[in-house]
């Protein structure tokens, strides 16, 4: 049987299997059931497939609590490394956080690397990413957590720079690796601060235009890119894999009635999400918690559907976002033949939920009818004139960047034309007069920058 062919095995008929030369990226995956926890064992073989290893067999476990040396106890440990040996595994990857006691503990018993679930994720996004951005959120994300690891497997670290001339008081090797990532991380904060600002102006310079945003959201997998690449154009990697994008992608749209909108397509969604991680990529997530609204994507065709829904407003409310108006767009229906296309709607009328595949370019008419009606009331559209006495209220309008063009209506003052989003302090000054639309000349000057 070849290699690529072969399938995961259990404990029971993990001897049964033929021998070959081991491989670093042969793994036995870990699953803990701990209490009354669900049990995703397929998802997390997802993620180590995403990540390159090759499942050679699994190890089920259920504790009530983790053991404090080792997480699995002594007999299951016993057991792993027979298995391990069994199979030719070198990698043991584990479905729970790990502390970094119990990887070196694990480590020393086992004889191979042992990564944890946030190890394993945080090596996908290493893979994954592209841009600048990303790759310096994720060594911001690694090197954070690495500083609670550089003891693990390092015991030559611990020891104090010597020879002739250099003995007496000074800092540990372990002391100086900690200084050196403390400033590396620093640094990579100040140029993620660099792009928070960047991105801050961007949606500035977006909300002067009255320019809605849409931010797809959802759990990884869902189908974000491809629905991203067929409303917009685009041609965003999109996979069946788990984390197939992790960059950041924005994209102008046209939508009937409403005009220009930006669509952006971020990282995906998953359970336990690494704390680090969502720490490190805070410039990316503002994308979504300033969005004007969330399409969240969901995949029903896969049986837990429900609990990935929530999960990801877990993870919004986590980050902030949790507040912000969402249209679902229920997707992947072309895998469940008794679903058809359609608009859902709430007790006010509005679209709330979409049903369609996000591979039927036919189905984006009803998604794009759905953002019109949710986008069109967010911003109005008002004709004014101010006198040249309340020059304080029109230096405070442009201020709020809602002109959107201005002229000189004579010896009255000043035309404008103004553009207020709703739930925006906007208040208009008590010197405006209404202006009937026939009063706009065609030569009005431009909104000052």
């Amino acid at each position: 049987m070849s290699r690529s062919r072969r399938t995961p095995l259990s404990w029971g008929d993990a001897l049964q299997e033929d021998r070959h030369e081991p491989s670093d990226e042969r793994a036995v995956l870990v699953h803990v059931r701990l209490g009354r926890e669900e049990d995703d064992a397929e998802e997390f073989a997802a993620l180590a497939r995403s990540a390159g290893a090759e499942v050679a067999a699994r190890l089920h476990a259920r504790r009530e609590v983790p053991d404090a040396r080792t997480f699995i106890g002594r007999g299951k440990v016993e057991e792993l490394r027979d298995l391990l040996q069994a199979v030719d595994a070198r990698l043991a990857l584990f479905d729970h956080d790990l502390s970094p006691s119990q990887e070196k503990n694990l480590e020393r018993h086992l004889g191979c690397r042992v990564l944890d679930r946030t190890g394993l994720i945080l090596d996908i996004f290493a893979q994954r990413a592209r841009s600048h951005e990303g790759k310096l959120q994720v060594e911001l994300a690694q090197l954070r957590h690495l500083s609670t690891r550089l003891v693990r497997g390092w015991s030559h670290l611990e020891r104090q720079k010597g020879g002739i001339g250099l003995r007496g008081p000074g800092e540990t090797q372990l002391e100086t690796d900690r200084r050196l990532i403390g400033i590396r991380i620093k640094q990579i904060r100040r140029r993620l601060e660099k792009v928070r600002s960047h991105r801050a102006q961007g949606r500035r310079a977006r909300k002067r235009a009255t320019v809605p945003t849409v931010s797809l959201v959802g759990y990884t997998n869902a189908g974000k890119s491809t629905l991203f690449n067929t409303l917009s154009g685009a041609g965003v990697y999109a996979e069946d894999q788990l984390f197939a994008t992790l960059d950041p992608t924005l994209r102008r749209i046209e939508l009937d009635g409403v005009g220009p909108a930006v669509l952006a397509d971020t990282v995906g969604f998953v359970r336990d999400l690494p704390p680090d991680l969502v720490t490190a990529f805070q410039a990316t997530l503002e994308e979504t918690c300033e969005a004007d609204l969330l399409l969240h994507v969901v995949d029903v065709s896969d049986p837990r559907w429900e609990d990935r829904r929530e999960q990801v407003r877990t993870v919004l409310a986590a980050i902030g976002a949790g507040e912000r108006p969402v249209l679902e767009v229920r997707n992947k229906i072309d895998a469940c033949p008794q679903l058809k296309p359609r608009i859902e709607r709430d007790a006010a009328g509005l679209p709330a939920r979409v049903w369609l595949s996000a591979r039927e370019p036919e189905h984006m008419a009803l998604l794009r009818r759905a953002l019109a009606e949710r986008l069109g009331g967010l911003a109005r559209r008002v004709v004014v004139r101010l006198p040249f006495t309340a020059a304080g209220s029109r230096s405070a309008l442009y201020h709020l960047g809602v002109v959107e063009r201005e002229w000189l209506d004579g010896e009255r003052g000043w035309g404008m034309i103004l553009n207020l989003r709703d739930g925006e302090t906007a208040p208009l000054p008590a010197e405006v007069e209404p202006l009937a639309p026939d009063e706009i000349p065609q030569d009005g000057l431009p909104t000052r920058p």
